[in-house]
C-alpha cells in the first residue's frame, strides 16, 4: 500500500493516544476513518481534532474483547464505507502484578483486550480486507513482546501471543498472495495514558516495590510521543514491513535479547530489584 489517498482505515483505541495519532496522521494524507473505542469522551474528542480535514469519519463504541461488537463494528463499517483496506487493533491495557498474585479476573479482563481484541479485529475484518484488494493488518504488540519483565506476566503473555499471532498471519497472507498484508508494531515507551489507566496492586510488595511509586516510575519511561509513533506506523506499513521497533528503548530490549536470550531475565531481574530499592 503506496498511499492512503481515499483509503478506508479501521481503527481500535481510538479516543486516546497511538490510535489518536494514527486517526490525525491517516486524514491528513486524505483517508477516510471508522473510529472505535470503549469511551465515547475520547472518541468525541479525536472527531473534534479531525474537523479540519475533509475526509469521512464515523464512530462506534466499540469493547474489543466481545466478539460481537467486533463483528458488528466490521460490517457496519463496510456499509458505511463501502469498504475498508485497513484495521489498526490497538486498544490495549496494563497491569502490574506478580504472576502469583494476579487475579483470574484481572488477567482475562488484559488478555481478552490485548489479544482477543486482537484475533477478533484480525478475523472479523480480513474477508472486507481482502475484498478491497489491497488491505492490511496493524497488530500492536509491544517491547513487552520481545522479553518478559518482574510484574509483567499478564502483558508479556498478551503482547507475547500478538507477536505470535501476527507473525503466522503475515506468512500465511504472503502465501495466498491475497492482496492484503500484515505488519506486528513493538512500541517502546509512547506518551499516552496507558500507565495512568494500569491496574497494579499489591502484589509486587512482594519484590519490594511500591504500587503507587512503581505506577509513576512506569509513567516517566513514556518518552516518545504518540504522533511521532504514528508516522513510524504508516511509514512501516507503506514499506510493507514484517515487524517494527519504535524508540531507543524498543531497539536496546531487542538488541539485549538478541546478546543474551537468556542472561537477559537476571538482568532485568537485578535491575527492578535495584529500582525497588533505590525507590524507597
Amino acid at each position: 500500500m503506496k498511499t492512503f489517498k481515499d483509503k478506508v482505515a479501521a481503527i481500535t483505541g481510538a479516543g486516546s493516544g497511538i490510535g489518536q495519532a494514527l486517526a490525525i496522521a491517516l486524514a491528513k494524507q486524505g483517508c477516510n476513518l471508522a473510529l472505535s473505542d470503549v469511551s465515547e469522551t475520547g472518541l468525541a474528542n479525536t472527531v473534534a481534532l479531525l474537523q479540519a480535514f475533509p475526509v469521512k469519519v464515523t464512530t462506534q463504541k466499540v469493547d474489543v474483547a466481545t466478539r460481537d461488537e467486533i463483528a458488528a463494528w466490521a460490517k457496519t463499517v463496510v456499509e458505511q464505507h463501502g469498504k475498508v483496506n485497513l484495521i489498526f487493533n490497538n486498544a490495549g491495557v496494563a497491569l502490574g502484578s506478580t504472576a502469583e498474585g494476579v487475579s483470574y479476573e484481572d488477567l482475562e479482563w488484559l488478555i481478552g483486550i490485548n489479544f482477543w481484541g486482537v484475533v477478533y479485529g484480525t478475523k472479523e475484518f480480513l474477508p472486507y480486507l481482502k475484498q478491497s484488494g489491497d488491505g492490511h493488518i496493524v497488530n500492536i504488540s509491544s517491547m513487552f513482546g520481545l522479553t518478559a519483565q518482574p510484574t509483567q506476566s499478564a502483558y508479556n503473555a498478551s503482547k507475547f501471543a500478538v507477536r505470535g499471532f501476527t507473525e503466522s498471519l503475515r506468512q500465511e497472507l504472503d502465501i495466498e498472495n491475497s492482496g492484503v498484508s500484515a505488519t506486528c508494531i513493538h512500541p517502546g515507551g509512547i506518551r499516552t495514558n496507558i500507565a495512568k489507566a494500569a491496574r497494579m496492586n499489591n502484589s509486587v510488595t512482594s519484590l519490594g516495590m511500591d504500587p503507587a511509586k512503581s505506577q509513576d516510575a512506569f509513567d516517566k519511561l513514556l518518552r516518545t510521543p504518540a504522533d511521532e509513533a504514528a508516522n513510524l506506523i504508516l511509514n512501516a506499513v507503506q514499506k510493507n514491513r514484517r515487524r517494527l521497533l519504535i524508540g531507543a528503548d524498543a531497539k536496546a530490549v531487542d538488541a539485549i535479547q538478541r546478546l543474551f536470550p537468556q542472561g537477559y531475565q537476571k538482568l532485568f531481574a537485578t535491575a527492578t530489584a535495584l529500582q525497588a530499592r533505590f525507590m524507597n
